[in-house]
């Protein structure tokens, strides 16, 4: 039976008969849910939200009031074949939120585990949302940016298409980006997106020590205040402080495609 019969199911609710709804999960009133979708045990729907085809959802999402999942593409490429939204689980995903699935068939948009999705935004086509990251009300992520791990886009955030943000980067309110931005940092809007140091609050909170943070000052130094050429930058930050982290974000930096930013 594609619904089990633990789940709860609102009488207003439509939910497809090839859809599959695992143990325990709520659906709430005038919810839809359409076929080739799964939604993984203890999950929630509240009223109103809409799971579009080729959507799957993990387990203990909690999905809130009016939000759209597996949205056709904000693309004129999309030709309207089969692609998907694949989402893990432990995720919150506040109100009235969009995500969309891939534009090209097959593929597809991935939001992994344990992220916090705040309100009234949008994740467009074929992006890569990672673990643990928090993405605040109205930021809008344009198709292919890819998210790492542990991340904060505060609120307003704009995300230039194909862009990519490092783990543990810290993105201030209302700032556009438009580069790709190096992990661990905190960044504000200057007209464009701008280095301002650590992100000391989201590393402590991570479990980073003082070596840990001392290594990054010294690299965020080497790298934004040498005036070096980056090159230059990237191996005098690997012979003087070679560790776990410094060793992450140089590989980050060194695998841009559209450039990082730097002042």
């Amino acid at each position: 039976m594609p619904v089990d019969p633990s789940a709860q199911v609102a009488s207003t609710a439509r939910v497809h008969p090839d859809a599959v709804i695992g143990p325990g999960v709520i659906i709430g009133e005038f919810a839809i849910v359409e076929q080739d979708v799964a939604i993984g045990a203890a999950s929630r729907l509240e009223p109103y939200v809409y799971v579009k085809r080729w959507t799957t959802l993990g387990e203990r999402n909690q999905i809130s009031a009016g939000t759209v999942l597996g949205t056709d593409p904000l693309d004129k490429g999309f030709t309207g074949e089969r692609s998907y939204l694949r989402i893990g689980d432990d995720n919150v995903i506040r109100e009235h939120y969009t995500i969309s699935r891939g534009t090209a068939p097959e593929s597809e948009t991935v939001i992994g585990d344990g992220n916090y999705i705040m309100t009234s935004g949008h994740i467009a086509h074929n992006c890569r949302i990672g673990n643990r990251t928090v993405i605040a009300s109205c930021a809008l992520v344009a198709g292919y940016v890819e998210v790492e791990d542990q991340a904060f886009i505060s609120g307003g955030v704009e995300i230039h298409q194909y862009s990519k943000i490092g783990r543990l980067a810290m993105i201030g309110g209302i700032t556009r980006v438009n580069r790709d931005v190096p992990p661990f940092f905190l960044y504000t809007d200057d007209s464009y997106v701008t280095p301002r140091g650590l992100n000391l609050v989201g590393l402590k909170r991570a479990g980073f020590g003082p070596a840990d943070i001392q290594a990054l000052k010294t690299a965020y130094r080497i790298l934004y205040r040498s005036g070096l050429k980056l090159v230059d930058a990237l191996t005098r930050i690997e012979a003087e402080v070679p560790t776990e982290h410094t060793r992450h974000l140089v590989a980050f930096i060194r695998s841009s495609k559209r450039g990082i930013c730097r002042e």
